[in-house]
């Protein structure tokens, strides 16, 4: 039975796999549906929704939701602050104090649109370079441009390696931070069949 097409907008941080197993499962359910997939930072995963053009969004980088859209929790990820081994944070032992974040510069994750304007997260130093891709964010800390948070489903692998240190920071647990992921609707327009299966089916998945 087809339903028309399904569009949903997802926030970066969301683990791929997770959406792609998801997708997977959706394609034997509705196989007759087109789906189409915006994957994006903080408010680019949200813009979609406010403008029809996607019917759900899974968000997490954007902690407040626009007014006339409703959130239900689906999981949460870990988030963590790193740098590469060989950055001058990662030989630091202890808590560093944050007068010595300062002056290292911070990689951030910066917005495509204007949802979080004149607004910022997670910034703790006074000298950063904003980048808006996840993935150039990941290269340059590699790279030892600069320090800062990722999700840890992105870099555990370099963890493990020693490419990349977890950096001790006051008021950042140790293991990082829980991220909550919200899926996200016009509250005026709910999701259809399509819709309401992926939601649910992602708070499977990750354990809601």
């Amino acid at each position: 039975m087809a339903y028309g097409s399904f569009s949903g907008a997802v926030d970066v941080f969301m683990p791929i796999t997770v959406v792609a197993d998801a997708a997977r499962e959706f394609q034997a359910c509705f196989p007759n549906t087109p789906l189409r997939l915006y994957v994006e930072a903080l408010g680019g995963a949200v813009q979609p929704v406010l403008e029809n053009r996607a019917d759900i969004g899974i968000v997490g980088s954007l902690p407040a939701v626009p007014a006339g859209l409703a959130k239900e929790r689906v999981g949460e990820i870990a988030f963590a602050m790193v740098a590469a081994s060989t950055h001058p944070l990662a030989a630091l032992q202890g808590i560093i104090p944050s007068e010595e974040l300062t002056q290292h510069v911070q990689l951030v994750l910066t917005d495509r649109t204007d949802l979080s304007k004149g607004r910022q997260f997670g910034v703790m130093s006074t000298s950063t370079w904003r980048l808006a891709d996840l993935f150039a964010k990941h290269a340059f800390l590699l790279n030892g441009l600069g320090w800062g948070g990722m999700p840890m489903h992105t870099i555990a692998d370099d963890l493990n390696a020693g490419r990349l240190v977890e950096l001790a920071i006051e008021d950042v647990p140790a293991g990082g931070l829980a991220l909550p992921m919200f899926a996200i609707y016009r509250d005026a327009d709910p999701p259809g069949p399509a819709g309401r299966w992926m939601i649910d089916r992602l708070k499977r998945c990750r354990g809601e």
